[in-house]
């Protein structure tokens, strides 16, 4: 195992919140565009504002990584895929979803939404081709540093901050009931 210096990653729904995470010191952040995240009330990005957002992070030598974390179904699969060209062409650092055949160009991190938890389930994301893995919230310091251990090859992120959850991370019944998500 390499020991590497953490990534320090921050949420951006917005322009606003992007500059904020700059100002503070940030690697990477996150977003979404205005379809296709989970992050269904933190603004968001069309595609003129992502531009304007990926422009800004690698101007400052920084990555911007896209959530496109739902879980589409078979008729929205079209739309999500062509977002996903889109972001790709903007310039996007990777995408934290799961569509490898779709734009297999594009850089893959696995969502904490997938519940990983274990080296073996990193492992098969490796297999299929993802450079990163984001740990569910559930995972202790302890059992992260045996999955690195055990898998040292993998990019591994983890929450540092406490989860608000009140299920595994974000499978929440709460955010479906009150938000339909």
């Amino acid at each position: 195992m390499t020991n590497r210096m953490p990534e320090l990653l921050c949420p951006a729904g917005n322009l606003e919140s992007l500059e904020a995470a700059l100002h503070f010191g940030a690697d990477a952040v996150y977003g979404g565009m205005k379809q296709f995240g989970l992050r269904a009330f933190a603004g968001n990005f069309d595609e003129d504002a992502l531009t304007q957002a990926v422009e800004k992070m690698h101007g400052a030598g920084k990555k911007f990584y896209l959530t496109m974390n739902i879980f589409p179904f078979d008729d929205q699969l079209d739309d999500f895929i062509a977002a996903a060209k889109a972001a790709r062409d903007i310039g996007v650092d990777a995408a934290i979803v799961a569509l490898r055949r779709e734009v297999p160009e594009l850089p893959l991190h696995v969502s904490t939404q997938a519940s990983t938890v274990n080296a073996e389930a990193v492992r098969v994301y490796r297999d299929m081709g993802c450079e990163r893995v984001i740990l569910a919230r559930e995972t202790s310091i302890a059992r992260a540093k045996e999955i690195i251990r055990r898998v040292p090859e993998m990019e591994i992120e983890t929450f540092v901050h406490g989860a608000s959850c009140m299920a595994y991370s974000g499978r929440s019944p709460l955010s479906e009931a009150m938000a339909g998500r």
